[in-house]
């Protein structure tokens, strides 16, 4: 383990950290992602990923209660911090990591595997706030289809709380979602509100994948043809639709209530 001390807003390592918070091709390149915050990085390293350099300011954030192990230790000024930090109210450390992106194939699916599937979903605020979701009710996983977005961009990181590195992630193609989910049996509930019984009518206790896609497009007719039900949620009101955060939160914890 070193320490470096850094105090200049154009030490190369600081720009080499703003160039991976800001461009998700490099972070691409270079297998690596960005985690801000105490508990974000917590929740990573209990999930097996290493950071490589820790970026710290010792007057916000005590290095020594968090598990290091061979991590880069740099130690920067306030003012270096201002400048790194991704959001105004932070903790003091942020980290360069190792990544790793899962595929379809490395989810431990276990009996009766409960998945949330956003198609399209391109907000990387909703995707977080899903994942948190998914963590409070235990999910298997979160497959990301056709993604707009990069899973760890450091805004669905932020959102997510850290929960990106709990809940198992996975970005593929619908084509590829949906043949995953029938080789493993695993039954197709898509939110729509064509067609569609309301959710807590609806069986979920077997192997269910609930699957939702964005408000202004809802999902493609691949979804809609593959599905094994379609449920909705009831809108009362004179909206018709949800946030997507919300409605994934509504009919996971049906699912986790039918469980119990």
């Amino acid at each position: 383990m070193t320490k470096l001390l850094i105090s200049s807003t154009q030490n190369p390592k600081v720009k080499h950290l703003l160039a991976l918070q800001q461009k998700s091709q490099l972070r691409r390149k270079e297998g690596l992602i960005v985690v801000e915050g105490a508990r974000e990085l917590g929740h990573c390293i209990d999930a097996g990923l290493k950071p490589k350099t820790i970026f710290y300011c010792p007057a916000l954030f005590n290095i020594d209660k968090l598990s290091t192990n061979d991590a880069q230790l740099i130690e920067v000024s306030q003012e270096v911090y201002d400048k790194i930090a991704y959001r105004g109210s932070t903790e003091g450390v942020i980290a360069i990591v190792q990544g790793h992106q899962l595929t379809l194939n490395e989810l431990k699916l276990g009996e009766n595997p409960l998945i949330i599937v956003l198609e399209g979903v391109e907000k990387p605020g909703n995707i977080g706030a899903v994942l948190r979701s998914a963590d409070a009710a235990q999910a298997t996983a979160v497959i990301v289809c056709d993604p707009l977005t990069d899973l760890y961009n450091p805004n669905l990181i932020r959102s997510s709380i850290g929960a990106i590195f709990t809940v198992p992630c996975v970005a593929c193609s619908s084509d590829e979602c949906i043949e995953f989910l029938k080789t493993n049996n695993i039954t197709i509930l898509t939110a729509q509100l064509q067609d569609s019984e309301l959710y807590y009518n609806t069986d979920m206790r077997q192997g269910t994948a609930i699957v939702m896609g964005t408000e202004a497009t809802g999902l493609t007719n691949a979804w809609r043809e593959a599905a094994d039900a379609h449920i909705r949620i009831p809108m009362k009101g004179a909206l018709d639709s949800l946030n997507v955060s919300v409605s994934a939160a509504i009919l996971l914890f049906e699912a986790v209530r039918q469980r119990e």
